[in-house]
């Protein structure tokens, strides 16, 4: 399988799950980042310098680095966080070191190879676009609806989410992303914030119709139960998520759908939904332990396994 080419759409905590399990299946791999996170220091220094947000960048280059003591090394460096009390306060040293690289020569998708050369990583990480994004979503509540903007604001609002939007709506697509997506062999989508991480690769149209597009088999990962506590706001259940992609992209499909048992409501529209998108449902335990909302990455791998054999 080691020939294999795969590109993972996502973002966050998601998908370097995601890129921590593929990477044990196939070295051609091509992460596709979102570019729409305004909160922390990605935020700060979106704001200050008219950057891409470097955060999940970062993210996911350090899920690829290399499994030797160089690359694990240089990726605990990475995600270094600076306490204190000062300016620097919260910033993670990767992040700084992406906006110096970009403030040198301009150019976000060589600074980002620079990153990945110091890690050594595996494959390759992209951003989803050339242009930092803001997301805006419309919700309805108990008291009306109402519009927000941003990623932060738009992954804790609560109420029904009716729909979601990019702004630019049709920014410059990053063109290795392109190029990537029309040689793929598979294509994965989540797991993740699914309305700020995942759901805008699916709103902007160019990256959406290469992904349709593409002869390449495209796997959906579901989202596990989070739990109220969690700052992020879930937004309902898979079969809700499922629902809300056919609603913004009605012409998408999957051969694969892959969903923790947890994430599978009694009486589930789920199976349908799946089958509506042309794609098979795969129940399989994710989890890294029960009530946990975190992918399991050899579970993961697994089933990824499983599903590319």
């Amino acid at each position: 399988m080691e020939s294999q080419r795969v590109v993972s759409l996502g973002g966050g905590h998601g998908l370097a799950a995601t890129l921590t399990a593929m990477r044990g299946i196939t070295s051609n791999l091509t992460a596709v980042v979102t570019v729409a996170d305004n909160g922390g220091s990605s935020g700060r220094l979106r704001a200050e310098f008219g950057s891409l947000p470097p955060g999940d960048l970062r993210m996911a280059l350090a899920a690829l680095c290399s499994d030797d003591e160089w690359g694990r090394g240089w990726a605990e460096v990475m995600q270094y966080r600076f306490a204190g009390e000062g300016e620097l306060k919260g910033h993670a040293l990767g992040n700084l070191l992406m906006i110096a690289l970009w403030d040198i020569d301009g150019d976000p998708v060589h600074g980002i190879r620079q990153v990945g050369n110091l890690l050594r990583i595996i494959g390759k990480v992209l951003p989803m676009s050339l242009d930092p994004l803001d997301i805006e979503g419309t919700f309805s509540t108990s008291f009306g609806r109402k519009i927000v903007r941003g990623q932060i604001e738009v992954a804790t609002a609560k109420g029904h989410i009716e729909s979601l939007r990019l702004i630019p709506e049709n920014p410059r697509v990053t063109p290795e992303v392109l190029s990537a997506l029309a040689d793929a062999d598979w294509i994965t989508v989540g797991p993740g914030s699914w309305f700020s991480s995942v759901m805008p690769h699916l709103l902007l149209p160019e990256l959406a119709a290469a992904v349709m597009h593409s002869a390449a088999k495209r796997i959906m990962v579901l989202n596990l139960p989070e739990p109220e506590s969690v700052d992020e706001f879930a937004g309902s259940s898979a079969a809700d998520h499922l629902e809300f992609v056919l609603q913004h992209l009605p012409e998408l499909r999957i051969d694969y759908a892959v969903v923790d048992p947890s994430a599978v409501e009694v009486n589930s529209r789920l199976q349908g939904l799946v089958e509506g998108l042309g794609g098979e449902l795969i129940v399989a335990p994710l989890s890294k332990s029960p009530g946990s909302y975190h992918h399991d990455v050899e579970k993961l791998r697994s089933v990824f396994a499983h599903i590319m054999e």
